[in-house]
């Protein structure tokens, strides 16, 4: 299989996303640059323009309406997906290096880094509630003082959010405001609600890894996920649990892995340091499934399979 070569990034790519239909792929790099392509073609549909140093993170939401992106220029951005147009700012006091936007696409999160005598936090905003946003004020902010977060993603439903940190150990924070009488609601009710308390507990903790976790993928279902850590294996978990499933090893550093939305495949990307950053993500469309890698060149390469991959069975 040849793969379709995008050059749209100077430098090293650093994240690459599908939209939930698989029919776009969002590219950011070591440059302040990101991309949005057609993944059926290769075609670049436009960039979205305004950060001013690296961007480590992008997002889209379900319905593919809004774009997030997190950047070393103290940032975290939203963008209209269609027109590029900046509709929020938020700035931070140091490089923002994961985010995600929850499962209905109103709650946004994203972790800053451990730098410059700032701690890392994880901070929450409810887009429907503007204040936040023209205020920087997160309905919920957690501090991770003990290890630098360097993955996170969302679980089911934005209940909580699964964080991987440099240690190797992985967090499941509860991303929930509660209410004495048992009733759930998000931050932007606290002023109608005295009752309501900021959660932000963590409510599983484990360590499956010696070394940095790299990436963390869910599943497309979102019942699992997938982890690449730089001690040389791929580890797959339940999303609810955390309980460990299955380990994937390899000779090399893994910097990103990723499940297949059809078989019971993983893709797993890797084999150079942390400097040498390679991403993946998987997408399957109507008649053809395909998977896309970037690396230290620059470069993003979508790689289509075979008509044989399909007709393949695994003999036990």
């Amino acid at each position: 299989m040849k793969p379709i070569l995008l050059q749209g990034h100077e430098r090293s790519i650093t994240q690459i996303k599908y939209n939930r239909e698989g029919d776009l792929l969002f590219t950011v790099a070591k440059d302040p640059i990101v991309n949005v392509w057609y993944s059926v073609n290769g075609e670049r549909l436009g960039t979205y323009n305004g950060h001013t140093g690296a961007v480590w993170c992008v997002d889209a939401d379900w319905d593919t309406r809004h774009v997030l992106t997190g950047s070393a220029d103290n940032s975290c951005r939203l963008w209209d997906c269609e027109t590029g147009k900046q509709l929020a700012l938020v700035k931070t006091n140091s490089a923002v290096r994961t985010c995600g936007f929850d499962f209905g696409g109103n709650i946004i999160m994203f972790s800053t880094d451990k730098q410059m005598g700032y701690q890392c936090f994880v901070s929450f905003f409810d887009l429907r509630d503007s204040s936040q946003i023209e205020n920087n004020e997160p309905y919920m902010k957690i501090p991770c003082s003990d290890s630098k977060i360097t993955s996170a993603v969302w679980g089911p439903l934005g209940e909580f959010i699964i964080v991987g940190h440099e240690n190797g150990e992985l967090n499941q924070f509860s991303a929930k405001v509660s209410e004495d009488g048992g009733v759930l609601c998000r931050g932007r009710f606290r002023q109608k609600a005295n009752c309501c308390q900021l959660s932000g507990e963590v409510l599983v903790n484990v360590k499956e890894h010696t070394k940095q976790i790299n990436d963390i993928q869910t599943s497309r279902d979102m019942t699992m996920f997938i982890t690449a850590s730089k001690d040389n294996t791929a580890k797959l978990f339940d999303c609810t649990t955390l309980d460990h499933l299955k380990t994937f090893r390899t000779e090399r550093p893994v910097n990103s892995a990723a499940l297949s939305p059809i078989f019971d495949h993983v893709v797993l990307g890797g084999g150079q340091e942390a400097m040498d950053v390679t991403t993946t993500s998987t997408r399957i469309g109507k008649f053809e499934a395909s998977y896309s890698s970037g690396g230290e060149d620059g470069y993003v390469r979508i790689h289509y399979f075979d008509p044989q991959y399909f007709e393949f069975e695994f003999e036990a």
